[in-house]
């Protein structure tokens, strides 16, 4: 065997690109002084694109298959190397190969808020982000714009690059369409699809790079306007807010009935949350029985005398003489217990001022029993 013989023996034989990587969108080829030998087997597979660059020119380029490398399959490399009659000794290029398939996976935000003019809520700011997938349509301007001499490119060195796209699109687009905040949810599909024609018009002449997919997964108000539609929601799901308050009261009275622990401070609690409620009552049962207003309002009615009641060395109220009966059926006051109002000179107890005496009056003993016949 010769040494020329030796040499061509140890020439790259076999061009190919197992890729094992997720985000890899080229790859060079690795070889010794891009010494490739004649009748070299290509293989591109599924998925991928063969470029053939030879001083810095883009020369031939292959789909998915395999090839034995020879003039007849390499005219633009044999043209660029002068070899009008083939060629039977190694020749130099360098070979990258392109990923045409989809890279999923990939994400999108925006870093700062956009603002909007909403019908709804006025200036408002919104954030919003998503995924979406990426994949070489020219390999040609992704070789020239993006690659250079890269011996690998991956996605992730132009993510900042398309984030950037992404989101001037996604602002421009709502500009555009101007949905209401409130309505944006219902349009998220509708959405992904303009958006990503809007970032396609973008990147796929200036990159030779294509968005497949582009999906909007969120887009979210401000903290306090999320809060402030939480609380308008509530409300309308609430209703009536006054039966809402009397049974919050309720509760109220119940929990600190069964706190023995609460000591004067939830027995005075109960009393006033008592006696309110029984306004409350008072007042709603007097308004669902009252009849239609006339065409003349009615003169105002006299004014009821009100009573302070003495608890635990504090003063509750005033209250109305009805409240204060309410109270004596509920077991929140008796007879001892001490009441002032104006016009009297100190406190008595209750039993012994005329206005309210009549709520401790005793019920009358139960009948005899019927005589034996």
């Amino acid at each position: 065997m010769g040494l020329f013989d030796k040499l061509r023996n140890e020439l790259v034989d076999i061009i190919e690109w197992v890729d094992d990587s997720q985000h890899t969108l080229s790859w060079r080829f690795p070889r010794y002084h891009n010494q490739i030998k004649n009748g070299a087997n290509l293989i591109v597979r599924p998925g991928q694109m063969a470029c053939f660059v030879h001083r810095g020119e883009l020369a031939d380029v292959f789909e998915n298959g395999h090839y034995e490398l020879k003039t007849d399959n390499l005219p633009i490399l044999s043209t660029l190397s002068g070899w009008k009659h083939g060629f039977d000794s190694p020749f130099k290029a360098e070979v990258y190969f392109i990923r045409t398939t989809q890279i999923t996976d990939l994400k999108w935000g925006t870093p700062n808020p956009i603002m909007l003019r909403d019908a709804d809520f006025g200036p408002v700011r919104l954030r919003a982000f998503g995924t979406y997938s990426l994949k070489a349509i020219d390999p040609a301007i992704l070789l020239r714009e993006l690659v250079g001499t890269d011996g690998e490119f991956d996605a992730e060195e132009i993510t900042e690059l398309l984030r950037s796209i992404i989101n001037s699109s996604f602002a421009d687009m709502l500009g555009e369409k101007k949905i209401a905040a409130l309505d944006l949810a219902a349009h998220y599909r509708e959405m992904g699809d303009e958006l990503r024609s809007y970032v396609n018009e973008r990147i796929d002449d200036e990159y030779g790079l294509e968005v497949p997919q582009m999906n909007i997964v969120n887009v979210s108000l401000p903290e306090a306007v999320e809060k402030a539609l939480d609380t308008r929601s509530s409300m309308g799901v609430i209703g009536d807010m006054e039966k809402f308050q009397a049974y919050q009261m309720g509760n109220a009275i119940q929990a600190a009935a069964e706190n023995p622990a609460g000591g004067g401070a939830s027995d005075g609690m109960g009393l006033g949350m008592g006696f309110a409620m029984a306004g409350k009552f008072m007042n709603s049962a007097n308004t669902a029985g009252a009849p239609a207003p006339a065409a003349a309002a009615p003169p105002p009615p006299p004014a009821q005398q009100a009573f302070h009641v003495a608890v635990n060395g504090q003063t509750e109220g005033p209250f109305s003489p009805q409240q204060f009966s309410q109270g004596v059926s509920q077991g929140q006051v008796n007879g001892s217990t001490l009441v002032w109002t104006a016009g009297m000179d100190g406190w008595k107890p209750a039993s012994e001022v005329p206005q309210l005496a009549g709520a401790f009056a005793q019920a009358p003993p139960p009948p005899p029993p019927p005589p034996v016949g």
